[in-house]
């Protein structure tokens, strides 16, 4: 068995929906794959569908050409997860 604790989450990508230009570099770094494009009208833009899944690697954030993507500081609680500005 391992010894090992599970990794602690620190913070979560907030995506800038007016910087994001939709080109998917982001989604195609995300190992957990958690971020996905979403198209509204004729924008994509890149979402975060499943927060309690992310990892917090912020190689999404590393990799945006657009700085579209910050890492925001979480709390975590027993039940949820809240983005602490």
């Amino acid at each position: 068995m391992s010894s090992t604790k599970p990794r602690t989450r620190r913070a979560l990508p907030e995506i800038d929906p007016g910087r994001c230009t939709g080109c998917g570099w982001c989604v195609a770094v995300c190992e957990p794959r958690v971020l996905s494009l979403q198209t509204t009208g004729w924008r994509k833009s890149s979402n975060l569908d499943d927060a309690a899944a992310c990892t917090g690697c912020a190689l999404c954030a590393v990799r945006c050409p657009f700085d579209a993507i910050r890492m925001v500081r979480v709390q975590a609680s027993p039940h949820s997860f809240q983005v602490k500005l």
